[in-house]
């Protein structure tokens, strides 16, 4: 065994000793469908606050999760699963769901674009809305949605109110969205595109989505 075949072998052995703890795992399962705050990762696991960093600095230091800053309220962070460092632990549960429905403020980007990536992926029919939806979807959303073979340019924003029915899977894509949605809903902490107006912001977004959806769509399952 060479040198880097011993030093794979320890980081392996290093991450499985970060996970070789209940609470660690617990917070591994949460995570492996969405993001979560460090607040709402507390409330569902029933921890302290200094017991809970703990555990995440301990996960942080194996890089099998990273936090990254609210673009909502900048006072909050939300932690995310590297599915990389994973990739054969993560559990693979079902979700039954008759519809997903894509959430973000505008409904003019990140959520349009989720929809369409999931249409393309899984027979869950998806749907997409916004808590505050702009007047009309933003040019960088049609246009890496293009590069990509979708068609957005008759897509227009919805008002999330009357869309979600009381069974649907909800997939916030947006801080602002998921500090003001119900708990219930799964988290997805994507930069917005729109702030940065690239098309690099664009194509990293559409990135984050489609490794987001294929990781997911595999373990929702059709229900009536």
């Amino acid at each position: 065994m060479n040198d880097e075949q011993i030093l794979a072998l320890e980081a392996r052995a290093r991450r499985h000793a970060a996970l070789a703890d209940p609470a660690r795992l617990r917070m591994v399962d949460l995570l492996s469908a969405g993001d979560l705050s460090p607040t709402e990762l507390r409330t569902r696991i029933g921890m302290t606050s200094n017991l809970l960093a703990h555990h995440l600095n301990v996960l942080e230091r194996e890089a099998i999760v990273s936090r990254g800053r609210s673009e909502g309220d900048g006072r909050r962070s939300y932690v995310r699963l590297d599915p990389s460092a994973l990739s054969d632990l993560v559990p693979l549960s079902i979700i039954d769901a008759p519809r997903v429905v894509f959430i973000c403020t505008a409904n003019a980007a990140r959520s349009q674009l989720a929809r369409a990536i999931w249409n393309r992926n899984s027979p869950v029919p998806a749907v997409s809305a916004g808590t505050h939806p702009a007047p009309r979807i933003a040019p960088g959303a049609v246009e890496v949605a293009a590069r990509h073979g979708f068609d957005l340019s008759d897509a227009v924003p919805t008002s999330a109110d009357g869309v979600v029915g009381a069974s649907d899977l909800i997939i916030t894509v947006c801080d602002r969205a998921h500090e003001e949605y119900p708990t219930t809903a799964l988290h997805w902490s994507v930069p917005d595109p729109v702030r940065g107006g690239t098309s690099e912001a664009f194509d990293a977004a559409f990135a984050e989505l489609q490794s987001r959806v294929e990781r997911l769509a595999p373990r929702v399952r059709l229900v009536a």
